[in-house]
């Protein structure tokens, strides 16, 4: 493997690159490195490579013309690479891949980072090696080397080395121990020490199991997992913050055909199926509003029916979602029932596909993203409100805390049905790997 750096400090990497085996690899000829300044190639006699950004702002931009000569001047570039915030993240995946290049070109960004132009004139690819602001490329552009040299045949001692390790299967590695077998009254754990294999190996994939739903839960997304694996996780999740949030179903006020705020009918196949929603994640209860007397002792009939009558006995799984509902005449009255609960007033978080708009149509407030309200939810009681009909009126927005944004903001349709737009969003908000 051969990189080629682009970078106006070259110095930077000399420590890195002649320690350990990344210089005996160097010595053995599995990787090579050479460096390309950018000030070697300017046009200016102060050899100035940045300048101020059009339109204002602060810092400075790196110019196009030294970084484009740099990389023209490199006989085999191989894929260009620009390390970059707004990159693509760097992953296992994406190590693997560029691992089988003979030659990368690292473009090492610095200040406020390139001119855009450069990446219109070159077919620059753009890495991020995650969300912390650094000073430069150049940290970012040693991890990507790290991550890719290692995996060149005989720089490792053994190749399976490279593979067996910390996201190769979207699971952070099992827990390591070496002698003494007790230290500071703690020991290494029984299983490894009696050498029977199987064993060994079940108790490492329930550790790794575990590290990653402790440290990096967004991984089991990707994992490829078993029955037993997901019966391991299941037993090993210590809560979930779903005791803590509640639905409100409302039928008034909300938007009819006209636009004009009023009240919807109550329908069975809403009120089971959410109920169904509310009980498979594993939320604290289900308050159905509606004022008219009418549509009150209906639903107190389908409730009944369901956990106290006929249903009870020929479907107890139905009887135990529908437990969960709470008649209600208004939000506020849904709102008690949620804090006698809880013991604690929930904050009100509002559901549209459209956002808030005053008389002049300007948005009112922005949406909150689904991340921001999961983390509220670890500590507080939420009510999430649910519009029936055309969605919720103003006025049954005004009273929320919070808005989450529109389930398709990118598309154009966007009018799910309420109970399809239940699940979506608490999935988002409960889905297993949190």
């Amino acid at each position: 493997m051969h990189y080629h750096l682009v970078t106006l400090f070259p110095e930077w990497f000399s420590s890195p690159f002649n320690t350990a085996l990344f210089a005996k690899a160097n010595q053995a000829g599995i990787v090579t490195v050479d460096y390309i300044n950018p000030r070697d190639f300017t046009q200016n006699k102060h050899h100035k490579v940045d300048d101020s950004p059009y339109g204002g702002g602060p810092g400075m931009v790196l110019m196009v013309q030294p970084l484009l000569d740099a990389i023209a001047s490199i006989p085999q570039k191989g894929r260009l690479i620009a390390l970059t915030p707004a990159g693509k993240p760097l992953t296992q995946k994406l190590a693997e891949e560029l691992a089988k290049e003979e030659h990368l070109t690292l473009i090492c960004g610095r200040y406020e980072g390139f001119d855009e132009r450069l990446y219109e004139l070159l077919p620059i690819e753009r890495v991020s090696v995650g969300e912390a602001i650094l000073n430069g490329g150049e940290v970012a552009a040693l991890a990507l080397i790290e991550a890719t040299a290692r995996l060149q045949d005989g720089y490792m001692g053994k190749n399976e080395s490279g593979t067996e390790e910390s996201f190769t299967q979207n699971l952070l590695e099992y827990p390591h121990y070496t002698r003494p077998e007790s230290f500071m009254d703690l020991e290494v754990p029984a299983v490894l020490q009696h050498g029977n294999h199987s064993e060994i190996n079940a108790w490492r994939r329930e550790q790794a199991l575990a590290v990653t739903l402790k440290y990096r839960p967004d991984l089991l997304a990707k994992a490829v997992l078993s029955e037993q694996d997901r019966t391991t996780l299941n037993t090993l999740r210590s809560r979930s913050f779903a005791k803590n949030i509640h639905i409100a179903l409302v039928h008034h006020p909300v938007l009819l055909k006209n636009k004009a705020a009023g009240s919807s009918s109550v329908t069975n196949l809403d009120l089971h199926d959410i109920a169904r929603i509310a009980c498979t994640y594993g939320i604290a209860s289900l308050q159905i509003i509606t004022p008219l007397a009418d549509q009150k002792l209906l639903v107190q009939e389908l409730i009944e029916h369901w956990t106290k009558g006929d249903g009870a006995r020929t479907n107890p799984d139905r009887a135990k979602a529908l437990s969960l509902a709470q008649l209600a005449d208004n939000i506020d009255e849904a709102v008690t029932h949620v804090e006698k609960i809880s013991g604690t007033k929930p904050f009100l978080v509002g559901t549209s596909a459209k956002a808030e708009k005053d008389k002049k149509g300007r948005e009112k407030r922005l949406a909150v993203p689904f991340h921001k309200i999961a983390e509220l939810a670890e500590e507080n009681s939420l009510l999430l409100v649910f519009g029936t009909s055309h969605g919720l009126a103003p006025q049954a927005l005004e009273k929320c805390d919070y808005i989450l944004p529109p389930l398709r903001y990118m598309g154009h349709y966007n009018h799910l049905p309420v109970r399809s737009a239940c699940a979506i969003i608490v999935d988002r908000l409960l889905g297993d790997i949190y």
